[in-house]
């Protein structure tokens, strides 16, 4: 689930669920992305563009393994491994309080930073053969080959 890409009051909804007549338009129930995601994974890509109040309730869910539904008190046990990305720092969003500490704790259990592409000559062309491949097995590509600068095939 991309968190950066909905609004704000849909977000909730998406990863919670809601009960029927939880707000208008909630005309049945629905599974949020963590209950459907039991027993799985979840992942959360852009969670540094998550809103303050939804860090709360996330914190929440990943502390206790219970969720709530919006417009129901009852408490759902769910058992879920979240991956999340994001394109902030979120060690400076901590320091600019735009995004809470203790969730960074819980959610920061294992850390990757991959190096940049421009950092990868080795990669490049890699993707570039494979993306040609998937593009020419498709019909897609007008072209027949390419050469690399360091390769001429």
């Amino acid at each position: 689930m991309n968190c950066g890409a909905l609004p704000e009051h849909l977000i909730q909804s998406e990863l919670f669920g809601h009960e029927k007549g939880a707000f208008t338009g909630a005309v049945q129930k629905q599974i949020g992305r963590i209950e459907a995601a039991d027993g799985g994974t979840l992942f959360l890509d852009e969670i540094g563009d998550l809103a303050m109040p939804l860090q709360v309730n996330l914190l929440r869910f990943l502390q206790e393994q219970v969720i709530q539904r919006v417009g129901s008190t009852r408490d759902i046990k769910v058992d879920v491994r979240v991956l999340a990305a994001t394109h902030v720092d979120l060690d400076e969003a901590v320091q600019a309080q735009k995004f809470r500490e203790d969730l960074l704790y819980r959610l920061n259990v294992l850390q990757l930073r991959p190096p940049a592409l421009r950092d990868r000559d080795d990669d490049i062309e890699l993707l570039a053969r494979f993306s040609f491949s998937i593009f020419a097995v498709k019909g897609m590509a007008r072209l027949k080959a390419f050469r690399s600068r360091r390769c001429r095939q």
